[in-house]
């Protein structure tokens, strides 16, 4: 039978309704009936329970997306991270249906909520809810952030190489700072520990001179105030926490303290005071996204410092470990050689997995990226494609297959960034007329958003579809022991496979074939919900195949509540989808592998390669 017959042949049995699912247990009058649009936005919060995001349904849920946006510390938008409300629109559907997200840290300005000491700019929050309600109603959920980097702008002159953003006019002019100056710099960042009025402005701020840590958290309680009373109860529910402090880092130690002691006398103590102001503001379901020092996870040695909230003890399900990582390595363009390879972060991303567990809770990456420009530009597809790598599990490819059972958690993680602007900014840096910066970021040279707009004012994605639109498993009815997702992404015209089917499942192999594939292993609970993993585009309903213990199916059809293997669209209307797997069980080790590497695969093919996982899922968990 030619490929076109088969494919109408296919089309023409499910709409004649006779398509079953091969091995699929039958339907039973137990089987729940669950709305396919309620299953991600289910009306509650989420919670943090066994060191897992937790949705109302009892499923461990993996937020991924991005930062939106580094817009917000510039002045051309008035600190928001969008010129209006239909950009942040345009931006919010192609982030879901282009960027596969269905979270976004979204970024707030201190220096536009509170621009005159005492007065919260509502005009600010009323903007800022209208645009956060873009992403809610694209079926994304938000945590917001004060942002800050390098504490504030106006601690640099008109003249400034560099800039920064976070704390208003009067906080700067509170504190009389010296005139600021990095020396011989070469990275922004190096003001963060060699800027004297930088580090003059943190300490500062971390030891509450002139109340200015008292009028942060004031105003935080009043924006905070200002989403509950202003957004629905079902887009407020939506909302999965606070990212208190953008980067802290001490400024400068006091006689004998340590980077460990300073986040226990200084840091940790912040944190229990934004804490209590989220509880005052109506948060008090949801966490507070806590960051340790900022050089707690940092790849170079000389970088590196004690911390990670040691000293605070088990934070439990109020608080979730939050944390960033770059490559400074990858990024200085002389400390890494060559490019990044099979299990580069694997290590780094397991203490971040490890810290988290210590401390009771669920982790998060809520930033990470590589430069897409300028000299060490080459380096970006195969440090994001290790990065994810990273956060899909702790295991490299290469031993994956043999040794699934150490992956650990599936990470939540938000890359940076997602600015539409990109290379179309007109942002006078620091105010200054004869420095207009129109390319990148327009922000100390950065140049990290993976989307940009075309000259039709379309958004396009600047890095691989195959990297950025992922495979992974957004909820799981039960606890998820392993998963690994082969994106195929490029680096250039070469093709990154990192984890092969390997030979020992030769069916499995040749199913898969060139093709992109994940595989997620998990053991039921006791929910009635299904586990849902997002579909990139690259997986269309015709040329998906799902191998599974609950049913073999290629082209799955669409999801019905006595349907084992279905696919429905995501919420929000952006035309994104989900692959639903439904279980009535309790306890039970269950495998899915989804694979669009097949054409109209037999039913003999479909058999052996489930024999094969079975086999393999039985030895190894």
């Amino acid at each position: 039978m030619s490929t076109i017959r088969a494919r109408l042949f296919l089309v023409l049995v499910v709409l004649s309704g006779l398509l079953t699912v091969a091995g699929a247990p039958p339907a039973t009058a137990a089987t729940p009936a669950v709305p396919a649009d309620s299953l991600w936005f289910d009306g509650t919060p989420l919670t943090v329970q066994n060191g897992r995001f937790t949705d109302g349904q009892g499923r461990e849920i993996v937020l991924r997306g991005y930062n939106v946006s580094g817009e917000t510390k510039l002045e051309e938008n008035g600190g928001l991270p969008f010129a209006s409300a239909a950009d942040a629109r345009k931006s919010a559907t192609a982030l879901r249906a282009l960027g596969g997200g269905n979270a976004v840290r979204f970024l707030l300005s201190w220096a536009h909520a509170e621009p005159a000491r005492g007065q919260v700019d509502t005009a600010y929050l009323a903007a800022v809810t209208e645009q956060m309600r873009a992403f809610l109603d694209a079926g994304i959920r938000v945590y917001p952030d004060f942002h800050q980097d390098l504490y504030s702008r106006y601690l640099f002159n008109t003249g400034s190489w560099y800039t920064g953003d976070g704390a208003p006019k009067w906080a700067v002019d509170a504190g009389g700072y010296p005139k600021e100056s990095c020396g011989i710099c070469l990275f922004w960042g190096q003001n963060i520990t060699q800027n004297t009025a930088v580090q003059k402005a943190q300490y500062d701020f971390w030891h509450n001179a002139y109340g200015l840590q008292d009028s942060f958290l004031a105003t935080a309680q009043t924006a905070m105030t200002y989403l509950q009373q202003h957004l629905t109860d079902g887009e407020f529910a939506d909302i999965v926490g606070f990212d208190p402090y953008n980067e802290p880092y001490a400024g400068s130690y006091d006689s004998g303290q340590t980077s460990r002691t300073w986040e226990r006398d200084l840091l940790w103590p912040f944190y229990v005071k934004f804490r209590a102001r989220m509880d005052a503001a109506g948060w008090q379901d949801k966490p507070a996204f806590v960051e340790p020092n900022l050089f707690w996870n940092a790849n170079i040695s000389t970088q590196k410092q004690e911390g990670g909230l040691l000293e605070a003890g088990t934070l439990g399900p109020r608080y979730v470990f939050n944390t960033h990582f770059y490559d400074q390595k990858a990024i200085s363009g002389i400390l890494m050689w060559g490019k990044a390879a099979d299990g580069q972060y694997t290590s780094d991303f397991a203490a971040i997995r490890d810290r988290a567990s210590t401390a009771g809770t669920a982790a998060v990456v809520s930033e990470f990226g590589h430069p897409l420009s300028g000299t060490v530009s080459d380096k970006a597809p195969t440090v994001l494609k290790a990065m994810y790598q990273a956060l899909d599990s702790r295991v490299p490819g290469a031993s994956w297959w043999t040794n699934p059972a150490a992956s650990g958690p599936v990470l939540s993680g938000s890359q940076w960034q997602w600015d539409l602007y990109n290379g179309r900014h007109h942002e006078l840096m620091n105010g200054n007329s004869d420095k207009v910066l129109t390319s990148g970021d327009a922000w100390n040279d950065e140049d990290l958003s993976a989307v940009k707009l075309d000259d039709s004012g379309n958004v396009t994605l600047r890095q691989d579809a195959r990297l950025l639109d992922r495979v992974y498993p957004s909820a799981t009815a039960g606890s998820t022991l392993a998963f690994t997702y082969e994106d195929r992404s490029r680096d250039g015209s070469t093709t990154l496979t990192w984890n092969p089917v390997p030979s020992s499942l030769p069916n499995v192999a040749r199913l898969v074939g060139s093709g992109q594939y994940g595989l997620l292993v998990w053991r039921s609970g006791s929910g009635t919900a299904p586990t849902e993993l997002h579909l990139p585009a690259s997986f269309p309903g015709s040329a998906t195949t799902v191998v599974s213990d609950l049913g073999t199916v290629y082209a799955p059809p669409a999801y019905t509540a006595s349907t084992p293997v279905g696919v429905a669209p995501e919420p929000g209307g952006t035309g994104s989808r989900r692959l639903l797997l439904t279980d009535t069980d309790s306890g039970v080790l269950h495998y899915a592998l989804v694979a669009n590497g097949a054409t109209a695969p037999s039913s003999d093919l479909l058999s052996a390669a489930r024999s094969e996982l079975a086999s393999w899922a039985a030895a190894r968990f």
